[in-house]
C-alpha cells in the first residue's frame, strides 16, 4: 500500500513551475484577445467596459453575434483571485459568439484589495448586469478560481437574484478550485487571507447546489494532481445532492492550454457550455 501525503502545498498548486515553456504565457493569450476584439469592435460587436459597480475593475466587455443572441455566456478568468483581467480572454468568447451566443468577460477586485467573498458578491453583480441586458438562457463558465466563482453562482447562498438564477442552464468549471481550505496552506494565503469561517461558507464543496443545477467540471489530462482531484471532488459531492452532474479529464491538456477549445466552435468544450 502507498500512502499519500501533499507535504509542500505551494508545489502542489503551482502551476507555471511544472509547465514546459510556461513563459510562454501570457503572451500566448494577449495577442489573440487583442485581435478579437479589434475585429468585433470594428464590426460594431463590442461592448468594452461596460460598468457593473463602483470600484475600478468592476467593469466587464461583451461580445456579440452576428444576429440576435440565442443567449448569454459569462466567462470568468482565474489567476488565484489574485492576477490577470478580462482583456487576456477575450478570444475564448469566439467559440460561443460564433455559435449564437453573446459573451460577457469580467474583471473583478483582487486580492489582497477584497475578500474572496467580496469577489463572490462582484460576480454576482456583473451576472445580473449582463443579464438584464441579453436576455435567454444563461451559460456560466470559468477558469481555476474563475471555475469557483460560477459554481459558486448555483450554490443555495448565491448572490444572484432568483430571476437570474432561474436562466442558468449550465455551469462549466474548468479545472476549478472548489475546496478553498488547502490553499489556507499556501503562501499565496498571505494575500489571500482565507480563514476557516470563509473557507466554509465560500467553498462550493461545501455548499447546496441550487434545485436544478447542471454542471459540468473539466480538467486537463496534464495537471496537478490537486486540480484533478479539485475537479472530481465538486462533482463526486453534488452528484449526492441531485445535481446533475459530469466530469471530463481532457488529455495532453494542462493549466494553460485546457482553456483553448473555448475559441473553436467545434470544439468539445465549447459545444458541452452551450448545450442546454
Amino acid at each position: 500500500m502507498l500512502d499519500h501525503r501533499i507535504a509542500d502545498w505551494d508545489n502542489a498548486y503551482a502551476n507555471g513551475a511544472n509547465i514546459a515553456r510556461s513563459d510562454r504565457w501570457p503572451a500566448a493569450w494577449t495577442e489573440p484577445a487583442q485581435a478579437f476584439r479589434n475585429v468585433l469592435s470594428a464590426q460594431g460587436r463590442a461592448r468594452i467596459d461596460v460598468a457593473y459597480g463602483e470600484r475600478p475593475r468592476n467593469r466587464f466587455d461583451l461580445f456579440l453575434p452576428e444576429t440576435s443572441p440565442k443567449g448569454l455566456v459569462v466567462f470568468i478568468h482565474g489567476g488565484y483571485w489574485m492576477e490577470t483581467d478580462k482583456s487576456l480572454w477575450s478570444h475564448l468568447a469566439k467559440g460561443a459568439v460564433d455559435s449564437g451566443f453573446a459573451v460577457a468577460m469580467p474583471s473583478y477586485t483582487q486580492c489582497p484589495d477584497i475578500r474572496i467573498a467580496g469577489i463572490v458578491r462582484e460576480m454576482g453583480a456583473a451576472i445580473s448586469t449582463a443579464a438584464a441586458m441579453v436576455g435567454g438562457p444563461l451559460m456560466l463558465a470559468g477558469h481555476s478560481a474563475g471555475g469557483h466563482l460560477v459554481s459558486r453562482m448555483v450554490t443555495t447562498t448565491t448572490p444572484l437574484g432568483a430571476e437570474v438564477a432561474r436562466r442558468i442552464r449550465h455551469v462549466l468549471s474548468i479545472s476549478g478550485l472548489h475546496d478553498l481550505r488547502p490553499l489556507m496552506r499556501t503562501g499565496m494565503n498571505a494575500a489571500l487571507a482565507i480563514d476557516e469561517a470563509e473557507a466554509l461558507a465560500e467553498s462550493p464543496a461545501l455548499l447546496r447546489p441550487m434545485e436544478g443545477v447542471r454542471i459540468t467540471c473539466w480538467a486537463g489530462g496534464g495537471e496537478r494532481s490537486e486540480f484533478l482531484r479539485q475537479n472530481a471532488l465538486l462533482s463526486n459531492i453534488w452528484t449526492g445532492l441531485g445535481a446533475t452532474t459530469s466530469t471530463v479529464v481532457e488529455p495532453d491538456r494542462h493549466h494553460y492550454d485546457i482553456v483553448d477549445g473555448l475559441a473553436d466552435p467545434a470544439h468539445p468544450l465549447t459545444r458541452t457550455l452551450i448545450s442546454q
